[in-house]
């Protein structure tokens, strides 16, 4: 991550690689210390890479249910709405997305409850329409729409 994109999301710390140090000797080793994740393997902060491949997975869905109801037409802007339907209801009663199973990730709330929820996976996701929200990011590895909903992407194998 650059440090000009970390650098106004939570302060001067956040523009800091894990490993880096402040100076106030309070370094982060690997994203999600400060969030109390472990460094890898289930429960670990999910990587960048397995996140894109996730929602590529999740946009191929909602184009291909989308052109179900549209053919022989393109599905155009119908695939987005298909997105967001799929993505609110998955994540908001399961906490995970048909992509993010397929690459054994799931969304977690911060505050230890269970499910993400409707209002929450709602907002989420429509931060995620302008796009600047979900490639900007962290030390933790938290996209900034996962930070207005208090969630962050994890590994669940």
């Amino acid at each position: 991550m650059s440090k000009w994109t970390g650098s106004w999301l939570s302060g001067p710390r956040s523009a800091l690689e894990p490993g880096a140090d402040s100076g106030d000797g309070t370094a982060q080793r690997w994203k999600g210390e400060r969030l109390g994740l472990p460094r890898s393997g289930p429960g670990s902060v999910a990587s960048t890479g397995r996140r894109a491949f996730a929602i590529l997975v999740d946009f191929l869905l909602a184009a291909g249910v989308s052109s179900v109801f549209t053919y022989p037409e393109l599905p155009r802007n119908w695939s987005l709405l298909a997105w967001f339907a799929i993505t609110v209801v998955a994540v908001g009663f399961f906490g995970f997305t048909p992509g993010h199973a397929l690459f054994g990730l799931r969304v977690a709330r911060l505050d230890g409850a269970g499910l993400v929820g409707v209002p929450r996976a709602a907002l989420r996701t429509l931060l995620i329409f302008p796009i600047i929200p979900a490639v900007v990011w962290d030390a933790d590895g938290r996209c900034l729409h996962d930070k207005a909903v208090g969630t962050v992407v994890i590994r669940v194998r």
